[in-house]
């Protein structure tokens, strides 16, 4: 009976690391935005929005949102950035992706979704940050005018930095509306795996 109960904890131990072992593996990716008004951490959800996260994060490994700004803000409703460079020209990109809002997730404060036109499969590189739950962004049917904007992550760290940037003042340029008075930059968007294996830079006195 000892060996038999000695053997069960040794399972039950062996069984504990593997599940461990399986979400570490299966952990969330997460990127760290460094903008001119501060940093915040998103978390991605690959499992909810496969497609949406790969082309999103292909933008992110080729450093296409360096130097790019939040071109369009509005308080209590969303930040959008990752097209326009400082003077307003809008960067060149692949072609669209698919319109994933059918995901279950929803437009809630903190999450980040896909911006795109009034065609659903639109969207490319633009993003914006809810800063209000807006539900009304959110997939009803595949009606084109019911199927909302697709959630592809949501902000784990630094959401008073979003905030922040929410409150800036803003005017209308050309045809852009809610522009900030003073850009705000994205200056990087990386991998935190990434952002770990940089090298630490030397202190000097």
């Amino acid at each position: 009976m000892k060996v038999l109960f000695n053997f069960m904890m040794f399972k039950k131990i062996v069984c504990g690391l593997l599940l461990i072992t399986s979400i570490s593996a299966f952990a969330a990716p997460s990127v760290e935005f460094q903008t001119s008004q501060g940093n915040f951490t998103v978390e991605l959800y690959p499992e909810k929005a496969p497609k949406t996260v790969a082309n999103f994060l292909q933008y992110v490994k080729d450093g296409f949102y360096e130097n790019t700004i939040f071109h369009r803000v509005m308080n209590n409703f969303m930040i959008q950035g990752g097209g326009f460079e400082r003077d307003l020209s809008e960067k060149n990109t692949r072609e669209p992706i698919v319109n994933e809002s059918s995901n279950g997730l929803l437009n809630e404060k903190g999450t980040i979704a896909m911006a795109r036109t009034a065609d659903p499969d639109s969207a490319t590189a633009q993003f914006f940050v809810n800063l209000a739950d807006n539900q009304f962004l959110n997939y009803v049917s595949p009606d084109p005018e019911q199927i909302g904007y697709c959630v592809f992550g949501k902000v784990t760290s630094g959401l008073e930095v979003v905030q922040k940037i929410g409150l800036s003042p803003t005017n209308n340029i050309g045809r852009n509306e809610n522009v900030p008075i003073k850009p705000i930059t994205i200056k990087s968007v990386k991998l935190l795996s990434e952002v770990a294996k940089e090298p630490a830079k030397e202190v000097t006195k």
